[in-house]
């Protein structure tokens, strides 16, 4: 096993020797998802400011890998060494999982409610629990159909298709696909982790992310008036106003690297299935903070709906921990 590998405890429990504190890592993956939630809305804000969606993914994945490459330089540089065999993997973890995650996340919350958007992106998880199966060959039981059942049919009542799809068809189908990346992320992810440790691989990943956007959406093209001038914020906060630059530096800081780090040091304190159904309070906060803030009101079936995927999803979860 290599030092990498070491640091990586199973997936459903806490690694023998630590003295984890339940209480605190809790506060720290709710702390982690209240804190991306609020930037569903802060990027949504930025979105409909003039930054398309191809700048603010550049931006914030250039933003994290700089965030990142400080805190590796500052505390073990020699983690940022990459082996040949590890670039494949890296690739693939990197164009997907992070590179086509946060595109497609940001389609959708442009044409979506940001509660709707997130709750089709975490169908993801179920998706990891349906490749265990079928590809892995692992025997999740009933859990896994439960799951799926309750995923479905309450995407079904979010969607309202009895109504002739009320919600925006390329939205939807960005949302699915942001759900397809969110599970080459978990999958991809769990793979790498067995040779390198989870800063310099979020590095590492969102490096590739911001070559491969940088490519696709040269620095020139990015839209760098908009981000000099002055956004009046929406809702709540009507008259309240702040630069472009100030919206994208919270997406980076306080919407991407803050809670990544809130989340790596919640998995000190909680199993990895713990801190995961921790996580999935994402969807109701940025939905309740976008209800609040933004004023997206949701009927009560799809409240219903949310509270029906969520639970869908805590099922999926707990179903490939059974098996871990």
């Amino acid at each position: 096993m290599t030092e990498a590998a070491a640091e990586v405890p199973p997936l459903g429990r806490v690694r023998r020797g630590q003295h984890p504190h339940r209480t605190l890592g809790f506060a720290l993956a709710i702390g982690g998802a209240l804190l991306f939630a609020v930037n569903g809305s802060v990027s949504k804000i930025t979105l409909e400011a003039g930054v398309d969606s191809l700048s603010l993914v550049l931006l914030r994945s250039a933003g994290a890998a700089g965030c990142l490459l400080i805190l590796v330089l500052g505390t073990k540089p020699g983690r940022l060494r990459l082996r040949r065999t590890e670039i494949p993997l890296l690739l693939v973890y990197g164009l997907v999982g992070i590179a086509m995650v946060q595109w497609l996340y940001f389609v959708a919350i442009a044409r979506l409610p940001v509660g709707v958007a997130l709750l089709l992106e975490f169908t993801g998880p179920v998706l990891v629990a349906l490749w265990a199966q079928l590809v892995q060959k692992q025997q999740l039981g009933r859990s896994l159909w439960l799951a799926l059942a309750l995923a479905l049919g309450g995407l079904a009542m979010v969607a309202q298709v009895w109504d002739g799809l009320a919600l925006d068809t390329v939205g939807v189908l960005a949302g699915f696909g942001a759900a397809i990346a969110l599970a080459t992320y978990y999958i991809a992810g769990k793979h790498a982790l067995v040779s390198r440790d989870t800063v310099s691989l979020a590095f590492w990943a969102f490096a590739v992310s911001t070559l491969f956007w940088s490519v696709a959406k040269p620095w020139w093209t990015v839209p760098w008036d908009t981000l000099a001038a002055s956004v009046t914020l929406p809702g709540s906060l009507d008259g309240f106003s702040v630069t472009g630059w100030a919206l994208v530096a919270w997406v980076v800081v306080l919407g991407t690297v803050a809670p990544f780090l809130m989340v790596i040091g919640a998995l000190r304190h909680l199993a990895a299935p713990q801190a995961g159904v921790a996580g999935m309070v994402e969807p109701v906060l940025a939905g309740a903070v976008a209800w609040v803030w933004l004023d997206e009101t949701l009927t009560v079936i799809q409240v219903l709906g949310s509270i029906v995927v969520i639970a869908g999803i805590a099922v999926a979860q707990r179903a490939t921990a059974d098996q871990s």
